[in-house]
């Protein structure tokens, strides 16, 4: 199935809609569990105080939450309407910015600006002819030694799901397979530290954690 024109405002739809049907005020034990296993990557080679970019940051739990918790400096980044006010709320000792992460004239930072980049389960949204400049925009954002910590597409798959999450709303994502995230990374000048399986039903996602160096 092609991916349509307008694949990010469909995205935007569908998590204004459901925004709380796909997360609550408080993250589930294993939801909480899983990211802070993740983010505690950072703790090796982000000092406290570093800037984290949270792209795709949702309601702001509990990546953000997390992060903030942990002694960062956050900015939050969402497609989501409804998910950004909701962050604002729930988290509001950090930053939140409502835009399209593949637009370049709609986000933008400074080179060299962050100690770190998160990305859990956004990047997959995006159509993919946009994921590759995304990647080298985020390695120009981070600093040397920064890290990028980001789940993406395990098995290559592009397509919608109909009635997503029980309801009658549509949701879309676009990802190539593993090794060709690990590409786009070391082309864009990260080094890969580290990469793991993320199971989930008969395939899964790829987490991918990346140094500048």
């Amino acid at each position: 199935m092609s991916e349509p024109q307008d694949q990010v405002e469909r995205v935007r739809a569908g998590y204004n809609a459901l925004s709380r049907s796909y997360r609550g005020d408080i993250a589930d034990g294993p939801t909480q569990s899983r990211y802070a296993t993740w983010l505690s990557r950072l703790r090796d080679h982000v000092p406290a105080g570093g800037h984290v970019l949270d792209l795709g940051c949702g309601n702001g739990i509990p990546a953000a939450q997390w992060l903030v918790d942990n002694g960062y400096r956050v900015t939050g980044v969402d497609v989501s309407d409804e998910m950004v006010s909701r962050a604002r709320t729930l988290v509001p000792q950090a930053e939140f910015v409502r835009a399209d992460l593949s637009d370049p004239e709609a986000l933008d930072f400074p080179a060299g600006e962050a100690a770190a980049v998160v990305a859990l389960y956004s990047l997959i949204h995006i159509p993919l002819r946009q994921q590759e400049p995304l990647m080298r925009r985020i390695a120009g954002w981070l600093r040397p030694g920064g890290l990028l910590v980001a789940t993406v597409g395990h098995n290559a798959w592009q397509g919608r799901e109909q009635g997503w999450l029980g309801s009658a709303v549509e949701m879309w994502w676009s990802h190539p397979d593993a090794s060709t995230y690990r590409s786009w990374i070391e082309d864009a000048g990260l080094a890969v530290v580290h990469e793991e399986l993320v199971p989930e039903g008969s395939s899964g996602h790829q987490l991918i954690v990346a140094r500048r160096g």
